[in-house]
């Protein structure tokens, strides 16, 4: 038997063949040159989207050593397109175009006003790279197998996107990646997808970053799409702040910025982050990278969760359980880690030693009561011990299950989850909320 990627691969054509489809999108999975999906001879366009240090453990540790592997998949005089990249990658990229002879062309974000007013389905900035590379490779595809005239012939490319261009980049979707969702066991959810301006109890943030460039344009969603909820300050004097000028105040593991009135605020907002990488991720990159990137745009998470993915272990099941009958306990010496770097970055101290001694997880009842969620931050004393800013959780149902006892608890309490750093942690968490 093949791997599995290279078995799915050759699974794929052989249904694309037998249904007769009319264009296949062909991802690779890892790199290019070298990949299962790069048997294509004769491809009618080739794509490149953004380079990021990723997979560095196989492609190498430069840009440009992975631009080499990334433009394996350029085919002699089969056009190109790419996104903007550095200078080390694209030079890389445009030796390889010119020895092939191909006519590789880089895109420029795509102009919001071609959008007729509507907006990107797919959130960040970022987006609008991919969306220009998208209508490039779709335009190219039609152009050279001949439909282009047959379907858009009356339509002036340069000033307008055809209507069924701008249908598809309206409507687009992708789970795990920029997704917000709010949990359907809170009250007070009118429905299970929010837009950037609407509230609930329960708010999940995902996205799937894991390279240091993929959790900065993350932390940049995040930022983005919880800025207007602001946080109540209905349990301070009013004494302990200017409502008429913005200022940032840590107080109770609340970040309070913008205030107007009190009675404007109906919400206690928290930040929280739910975090988990592969061992082959650098958490020293990743965290650091979205902490910085955070606080760059005013936004502070209150409290950290380290947990272990489901699906690298253990099957998610599709019960209506959230916990499963027979939970198997893995170690956590790895959460254990991400939790002692994460206070380091904090406290900037290091705090092996007391971490290892201070927090032993074995099952349910060494789970922190629900007043860690929003206990004063001033008792995170690292000295003696005491972590009120970081907790390491078991099992990721038991911490769905604990996030929602949490905001049960407490209806005017608002708890945004940003949920990041694998695509394995953010699959199980959808499987876990049903979607």
């Amino acid at each position: 038997m093949p791997p599995l990627f290279q078995f799915l691969t050759i699974l794929a054509f052989k249904i694309f063949v037998c249904e007769q489809v009319d264009v296949s999108i062909i991802e690779v999975g890892l790199g290019g040159k070298k990949d299962s999906t790069n048997v294509i001879k004769e491809p009618v366009v080739c794509g490149i989207t953004s380079l990021g240090m990723d997979h560095t453990e196989i492609l190498g540790n430069t840009l440009g050593e992975i631009a080499s592997h990334k433009a394996g998949i350029f085919k002699p005089q089969i056009p190109a397109f790419t996104a903007s990249q550095c200078t080390e990658a694209m030079d890389v990229l445009q030796e390889k175009a010119d020895e092939l002879k191909v006519p590789l062309k880089v895109v420029a974000p795509l102009d919001h006003n071609k959008l007729k007013g509507l907006t990107l389905s797919l959130s960040g900035d970022h987006q609008l790279t991919n969306a220009s590379l998208a209508i490039s490779l779709c335009k190219c595809w039609l152009q050279r197998t001949g439909n282009w005239n047959k379907q858009f012939q009356d339509n002036d490319w340069e000033a307008n996107l055809p209507e069924a261009f701008l249908r598809g980049l309206s409507t687009a979707r992708l789970s795990g990646r920029a997704q917000i969702v709010c949990d359907s066991s809170s009250k007070s959810c009118a429905s299970s997808d929010l837009a950037e301006n609407s509230s609930g109890d329960l708010i999940f943030y995902l996205d799937g970053a894991h390279s240091p460039e993929s959790m900065e344009a993350c932390a940049k969603w995040f930022c983005s799409a919880t800025k207007t909820e602001n946080v109540s300050p209905a349990i301070l004097s009013p004494s302990a702040y200017d409502v008429e000028r913005e200022r940032k105040v840590w107080v109770n593991g609340y970040n309070h910025q913008e205030w107007g009135s009190i009675e404007e605020f109906n919400k206690i907002s928290k930040k929280i982050l739910l975090f988990n990488c592969m061992e082959v991720r650098d958490p020293q990159i990743l965290l650091p990278q979205l902490l910085s990137s955070c606080a760059s745009s005013g936004s502070y998470f209150s409290k950290a969760i380290f947990v272990p993915s489901m699906s690298t272990y253990n099957k998610v099941t599709s019960s209506t359980s959230v916990i499963p009958s027979r939970t198997s306990y893995r170690s956590l010496s790895w959460q254990f880690s991400l939790q002692r770097l994460w206070e380091k970055i904090v406290h900037g101290i290091e705090l092996d030693s007391l971490l290892d001694k201070s927090n032993k997880v074995n099952g349910t009842d060494t789970l922190p009561p629900h007043k860690f969620l929003y206990e004063d931050a001033s008792h995170c004393r690292p000295s003696d011990g005491r972590f009120a800013c970081s907790t390491v959780f078991p099992s990721l149902p038991l911490t769905i299950k604990w996030l929602r006892e949490c905001v049960r608890e407490n209806p005017s309490l608002r708890v945004q989850v940003l949920v990041t750093g694998s695509l394995h942690l953010v699959g199980d968490v959808l499987k876990l909320l049903k979607r």
